[in-house]
């Protein structure tokens, strides 16, 4: 295959995929406001989206899962936000939380997937109160808040210490789901649906191998001895960054889906205007707001575009350009 062929499939998401997203939007719609008002995203809207296998998308096929590109996984949480925004953002987060998990060690891939391989996994970057050394892993201790999708997750990956020559140097341990509780803290006026509540642990032996160093998942030195899988050759950082994005492209879509959809209906006050859609000036504003909408969705095509490509020839991104130069360890 042509460098031209590979950059343009990578460039372009999977349509199957991606198309199951878009055909959960009126489902997601109709639960909306349901999730909003528990404060957790509606079970039946987890279960489509579960059956969908947006969760799955970047989990490797050895496992059941698509090894999907960072564009396809994009654009499908995108798709999801357009139904609404508390679900895209679950979806966005669990997606690459629970992707990543392959590329921790083989035994904590096999103790998350080995008993379920549709295992869901959410994650919270900072740090608890207590992360103590012991023989064999660590024993650790605290709260996480901002836990989003934590009560659909069967696993947690969260931030904890690790000691050594850093005092601050920082690793994500994963955490069964019957090794911690929910604490509702979760009370705010939108994105109620996340389900964004404390995670609460106490005293709870992480194993070694179930613990990965930040700094090495930032540099894609990641325990996996499964170097070839797509997810093993992507910097944590830019990843995640990336699909986090993606919510908020998918409900500035659904924004101007409806903005279009009201024009030709409503009137312009104190004009002739019947309807806002003849008004240059409701023109010009939907113009310029639908000009920076696509300019987003292209920027961030090219952003994943970039971690494909170097994922795709097993190379390190440069952090200026994009461009990547090293290779990625062995």
């Amino acid at each position: 295959m042509s460098s031209s062929a590979v950059m343009s499939d990578l460039g372009s998401p999977d349509a199957e995929l991606v198309g199951r997203a878009t055909d959960l939007v009126p489902l997601i719609r109709e639960y909306a406001a349901q999730g909003s008002e528990a404060r957790r995203v509606a079970p039946e809207v987890v279960k489509a989206l579960d059956d969908a296998d947006v969760f799955r998308l970047l989990v490797p096929k050895r496992y059941g899962g698509h090894g999907a590109t960072l564009r396809t996984a994009v654009e499908a949480v995108a798709e999801v936000a357009r139904g609404d925004g508390s679900t895209g953002w679950i979806a966005a987060l669990m997606t690459v939380a629970t992707g990543f998990v392959a590329t921790s060690s083989a035994q904590a891939q096999e103790d998350v997937f080995g008993a379920n391989p549709k295992a869901k996994v959410c994650g919270i970057f900072s740090p608890g109160s207590k992360s103590e050394r012991v023989e064999g892993g660590y024993v650790i201790s605290g709260r996480w808040p901002y836990a989003s999708g934590s009560f659909a997750a069967d696993w947690a990956s969260l931030g904890i210490t690790i000691e050594g020559d850093d005092p601050m140097a920082m690793a994500m341990a994963l955490i069964p789901a019957e090794a911690f509780t929910i604490e509702p803290t979760w009370f705010i006026a939108g994105m109620k649906g996340t389900g964004s509540d404390t995670i609460v642990v106490e005293d709870h032996f992480v194993p070694e191998h179930r613990v990965q160093r930040v700094k090495d998942m930032l540099e894609s030195r990641y325990l996996t001895p499964y170097t070839d899988e797509r997810m093993a050759s992507m910097a944590f950082d830019a990843v995640a960054s990336a699909i986090l994005a993606a919510p908020q492209i998918g409900l500035g879509r659904h924004a101007l889906e409806i903005t279009r959809a009201k024009l030709p209906l409503k009137p312009v006050a104190y004009t002739s205007y019947q309807q806002a859609k003849l008004s240059p000036t409701h023109q010009i504003g939907v113009a310029n707001a639908a000009t920076k909408l696509h300019l987003a969705e292209l920027a961030l095509n090219r952003i994943c575009l970039d971690i494909d490509e170097a994922a795709t020839d097993g190379r390190l991104l440069d952090l200026e350009t994009g461009d990547g130069s090293a290779t990625i360890p062995a």
